[in-house]
C-alpha cells in the first residue's frame, strides 16, 4: 500500500484531504489512477472513517456534531464513488 501517490502526496493523505473537503473524487480523477492505487485509496478511506466514528461523540456542541457529520458524508460519498468506478472497471476492492 506504501509508495502510490496522487498529485503528488501519498494516498492517505489524499483520503484526508478528501474527509476534511479539500478534494472530491469524481471519475475523471480516478481515471489517472492504477488498479493496486483504487484499492489502497478504498482502505485508506475506510481506515479514516473507523477513525472518524470512534472518536467521542460531542454531545452538547452542534458546531462538532456537524463537522463530524460532514466528514462522515465526504467518505461515504467518496467509498460510493470509488465502488462504482471499480466495479465499472472490474477491480476488486475487498
Amino acid at each position: 500500500m506504501e509508495g502510490a501517490e496522487f498529485r503528488g502526496k501519498s494516498l492517505a493523505a489524499t483520503a484526508r484531504d478528501i474527509a476534511d473537503g479539500y478534494l472530491s473524487i469524481n471519475p475523471l480523477i480516478l481515471k489517472k489512477l492504477m488498479p493496486e492505487d483504487y484499492k489502497s485509496l478504498y482502505h485508506y478511506l475506510r481506515k479514516i472513517q473507523t477513525e472518524v466514528r470512534s472518536e467521542k461523540f460531542p454531545l452538547h456542541d452542534t458546531l462538532s456534531i456537524r463537522s463530524r457529520n460532514m466528514r462522515l458524508h465526504r467518505l461515504h460519498n467518496a467509498i460510493i464513488i470509488l465502488q462504482h468506478i471499480a466495479r465499472e472497471r472490474k477491480v476488486i476492492l475487498a
